[in-house]
């Protein structure tokens, strides 16, 4: 969303970016390294020289989630960076670091408060995620919900022709609290259940024992010629996949879930979905009208829903639904609009 948010075109607005590049992949993310610690210096000098040369008015910042490492590098980026800004934009992509203070050492929560107290805006992409703009005495509390680019007609679609099994698609890191054993072991139980379907899961692997784990589940459950690791697909290769499958499946529990990007790029498609009451992804799948939510860990319900979805006019009545609702609340254009809006009233 950064990046989306950089590709805005404003009269009124001049955006510069220093890009925060700590990790090179999912598996680094929020893990210690001493490269790391150069990166943050080197950004933070950068930062120092961006607002000497261009003269920017806001800091506009993304905190991390509520995790150890990349807190403790907030706390050292913000304290070295914030005085130099008149304004302060904190844009909470992952939720519930406002609640971390505890998990510090008592001599660092001084810093901890003086870091991230009282940004001039705060913004979360759904009111259902953890306010953390309220807990940290933000001057202006908004929510703006993510909106991405619409790709249809740039990818063929398919569905499933009578006779034909459907697929089933799920898109996320590849870790346990993204929904991956939920979305097997749901499909493991409808396969038992006579649905005639295979499931395909892109991303990449949180770990190497993770994904020994849930071959070996696959292997165990005899589903190895219904069940296919994609891996990491980017670009058009993503988007024949959403564009293919007849179901998205998204049953996330994510800690730092605040959205869920990928049922957007499902929802533009005219995909029903089978997601999670969880965080912000109620905002987007309107339950029983674009798709079904289920509470987490439940892969009967995930499961149940599934095989709801085998009857063709409710899947196609949900995806149309589905793309209705994300033309109307979250392309890109409104989340630029939106974006433009809340930056202009800093200055009103």
């Amino acid at each position: 969303m950064i990046a989306r948010l950089l590709e805005m075109r404003s009269d009124q607005l001049h955006l510069f970016h220093v890009r925060l590049a700590y990790s090179d992949d999912i598996g680094s993310v929020g893990k210690f390294a001493f490269r790391k610690v150069l990166i943050l210096f080197t950004t933070i000098l950068r930062v120092w020289w961006a607002r000497l040369r261009h003269r920017p008015q806001v800091l506009y910042y993304p905190p991390s989630g509520p995790s150890k490492v990349p807190v403790l590098r907030d706390i050292v980026f913000l304290l070295a960076t914030r005085w130099l800004f008149p304004k302060t934009v904190f844009h909470f992509h992952a939720g519930g670091v406002s609640g971390f203070a505890p998990e510090l050492p008592a001599v660092l929560r001084p810093l901890f408060r003086a870091a991230y107290r009282k940004p001039d805006l705060a913004i979360r992409t759904a009111p259902q995620n953890p306010d953390d703009g309220a807990v940290f005495g933000a001057l202006r509390n908004v929510v703006v919900p993510n909106g991405v680019e619409d790709m249809r007609g740039t990818v063929p679609e398919h569905r499933a022709a009578a006779g034909e099994p459907l697929t089933i698609l799920f898109t996320g890191v590849m870790t346990g609290t993204k929904g991956v054993m939920v979305v097997l072991e749901a499909f493991a139980r409808v396969r038992e259940q006579g649905m005639d379907a295979r499931l395909e899961l892109m991303g990449k692997w949180s770990s190497e024992a993770f994904r020994e784990h849930c071959e070996a589940y696959v292997r165990d459950r005899g589903i190895e010629d219904r069940v296919r690791f994609l891996g990491v697909l980017s670009g058009r290769e993503k988007f024949e996949r959403f564009a293919a499958c007849d179901i998205f499946c998204f049953p996330s529990f994510y800690e730092a879930e605040t959205f869920g990007l990928v049922l957007l790029e499902a929802m533009q498609f005219a995909k029903p979905v089978v997601s999670t009451v969880w965080r912000g992804i109620p905002s987007v799948v309107a339950d029983g009208q674009s798709g079904y939510l289920v509470p987490v860990r439940q892969p009967g319900d995930v499961a149940e829903r599934l095989l709801a979805l085998r009857d063709e006019a409710s899947r196609l009545r949900m995806g149309e639904e589905g793309r209705r609702i994300f033309e109307r609340e979250f392309t890109l254009k409104a989340f630029h609009h939106s974006m433009e809006r809340e930056f202009i009233a800093l200055f009103q």
